[in-house]
């Protein structure tokens, strides 16, 4: 902020709602920009969070609000990763400072948190479509009003933003869709458009002496209308090679743009404009992830979803600790790939979420981003697999759930060797609901010819993925946020599908874990060993199939059974093993410790942990319950 806007009285302290920037005017407004831009730097520079994509978006949110008056318009923001503007301005700027902390506000829109969050978000593409449905709803109910559906032009590449695109044209009377066009989405985009020539053909002067030159030729005596046709054909064919908008205008659009997205003056006359028309408007807007913190605007991808850092240097506040369980997978996929040259790596706008982009720098050519279309790169993989490639589908468990279909019919169906690595499984903690990874156990154990692997640590994960290379069918592994345990690396040896690993004997209690519950499950075992109760621990690795020779035998023997997984109770890990004994004829019981029947909200893993009883402390628990006679099923 410059000394001269220091010296002005602020203004955000004003603003309770969006009717407070109804009166402002365009050097009020970016006075705003520069305040709201210096707060969100600070609160996510402490509590972390989504900032270069946020900081892009500044001036068009306060343009939005500015020319569309909610509540009686809407306004959608489609995955949510460029909202903090948006709660700032309606009424949440005296709690933003408690951005992604447990009991404080959300990173992402959610309806429950504000009457001006019209919709929850926080996967990408979904914005059109929900914009259309409310206004169509609105028609019904007689409202008026227009609803504004805010897309990236990463989001563009999403089927489903497609779709909804394409049914808006026909029936968007209210709709207006502003296109924030920064040429990425977390990564580069895959096919942006953008080109000097478009900008200057799409301009505002153009569009005048287009409507001059048309209303000029129907003026003309007999012969208009036909050279107007001629020039309209001439046009349309020039355009189509050159022009953005001609892709939206063909859907039914009228298109505006492109607009400079940080000239406040040339976004409120474009939107006021766009406000003023009848049928579905798209509005084309450019702007610069990152714009107003130098380091961001310099690597957007690293301050797309970051940590807490400094804001002088950028550099992360961590501690020297193990690496990331995505660190070490993609040290592991990169070192199998120079030994297999059938090994291809796909992602879906996540390279670097995933650890992907050091495989693509080293193996370009058998790299591909497929940007946000999850259900064409698992369809994509399939193909590539029927001519014996191994595809290693990288996605995070919360995203692969759009492709579920894929993974049924194109995948499994066929029994390819796609192998699907899903990070993030389990709870990730800041980014809440719509990104814990908590239903997979459940959404994938049931489909026919999947071996699918839980790894408990970093070594593990990387035996897991030499596993899946080595079956000839469809495999999965799901590995946690965050970093390992510290352990030892070893030399890749595939596991025997179905095998579990007995870790610790005992004989009054088995534990059962999977994946990142192993060791707490030790750690438990530990605490009750000290208060004279002999505590089994397996680790079962695989939740299909599983060990059940492993399992019942040490089940047989010991007073009580206890499943413990991060992942929903109904039709996880602990139902599988209900039915796999019910199945048997085995007459041990089964008790399980699991994440209940609701939507989990955000908090950092260990508060997290604690409140849903799945860490150490929580086992411990749960076991002594049990051995007094009480029930710890939780669904």
């Amino acid at each position: 902020m410059s000394r001269s806007e220091m010296d002005q009285d602020p203004i955000l302290p004003t603003i309770n709602s969006p009717a407070d920037l109804w009166s402002l005017d365009v050097r009020q407004l970016e006075q705003l920009a520069g305040e709201v831009r210096t707060v969100i730097l600070e609160v996510v520079s402490t509590n972390g969070g989504h900032l270069a994509s946020s900081l892009g978006a500044v001036e068009l949110t306060l343009a939005l609000h500015n020319v569309f008056q909610m509540p009686r318009d809407k306004i959608l923001w489609d995955v949510g990763h460029q909202a903090y503007t948006h709660k700032l301005i309606t009424g949440r700027k005296d709690r933003f400072h408690t951005l992604r902390t447990k009991g404080g506000i959300s990173g992402f829109p959610k309806r429950k948190e504000s009457p001006y969050d019209v919709f929850d978000v926080g996967h990408s593409g979904t914005s059109i479509s929900a914009a259309l449905g409310i206004a169509e709803a609105m028609r019904h109910q007689g409202e008026e009003g227009k609803v504004v559906a805010v897309i990236g032009d990463g989001s563009m590449t999403s089927g489903l933003a497609l779709e909804g695109l394409n049914q808006g044209g026909e029936l968007g009377d209210r709709l207006v869709v502003v296109l924030n066009d920064n040429e990425m989405s977390i990564a580069p985009n895959v096919g942006a458009m953008s080109s000097y020539l478009s900008r200057l053909l799409t301009g505002s002067p153009v569009n005048r002496v287009k409507k001059v030159t048309e209303n000029f030729l129907k003026s003309i005596p007999k012969v208009g209308e036909h050279f107007l046709h001629v020039a309209q054909r001439a046009e349309d064919s020039f355009k189509s090679l050159i022009y953005p908008g001609m892709l939206f205008e063909e859907l039914g659009y009228e298109y505006i743009g492109p607009i400079k997205g940080h000239r406040l003056d040339r976004l409120i006359e474009a939107l006021t404009n766009a406000r003023r028309m009848e049928g579905p408007v798209l509005v084309h807007v450019g702007t610069e992830k990152g714009k107003g913190y130098a380091l961001a605007e310099e690597n957007p991808m690293a301050f797309h979803g970051i940590g807490p850092f400094d804001i002088q240097t950028g550099i992360p506040r961590k501690n020297n600790g193990p690496p990331s369980y995505t660190n070490v997978f993609a040290d592991a996929i990169v070192q199998a790939a120079r030994r297999d040259d059938r090994i291809i790596a796909i992602t879906a706008a996540m390279p670097e979420g995933t650890g992907l982009d050091r495989f693509a720098r080293e193996f370009p050519d058998r790299f591909y981003d497929v940007g946000i279309a999850e259900q064409h790169g698992v369809t994509f993989a399939a193909g590539l697999a029927t001519r014996g490639f191994k595809p290693v589908v990288a996605i995070y468990s919360t995203f692969l759930q759009r492709a579920y279909d894929q993974i049924v019919h194109d995948v499994c169906l066929q029994d390819l060797p796609v192998i699907f690595a899903m990070d993030r499984g389990g709870l990730v903690g800041e980014d809440g609901p719509t990104h814990h990874g908590t239903y997979d156990l459940s959404f994938l154990r049931h489909i026919p010819n999947l071996t699918f692997m839980a790894p408990r640590d970093e070594n593990a994960l990387v035996q897991a993925l030499a596993t899946s290379l080595s079956m000839d069918g469809p495999s999965a592994f799901r590995y946690p946020r965050g970093a390992g345990h510290g352990v030892t690396i070893t030399e890749p040896v595939p596991w025997e599908p179905g095998t579990g690993e007995l870790i610790r004997e005992g004989a009054d209690v088995l534990l059962l874990g999977i994946g990142s519950t192993v060791y707490p499950c030790l750690e438990a075992a530990e605490a009750l060993e000290a208060e004279g109760i002999s505590v089994a621990v397996i680790d079962a690795r695989f939740i299909k199939p599983l060990d059940t020779e492993l399992i019942f035998q040490w089940a047989r023997d010991c007073r009580v059974t206890l499943t413990v997984e991060e992942n929903v109770l109904q039709g996880g890990f602990g139902s599988a093993v209900i039915e796999a004994a019910t199945d048997s004829g085995e007459k041990f019981g089964v008790h399980r410790l699991g994440l209940p029947d609701s939507f989990i909200e955000h908090g950092t893993l260990k508060e997290l942990w604690a409140d849903l009883k799945i860490d150490a402390a929580g086992i411990r628990a749960a076991v002594k319950e049990v051995l007094s006679g009480g029930l710890i099923q939780k669904s």
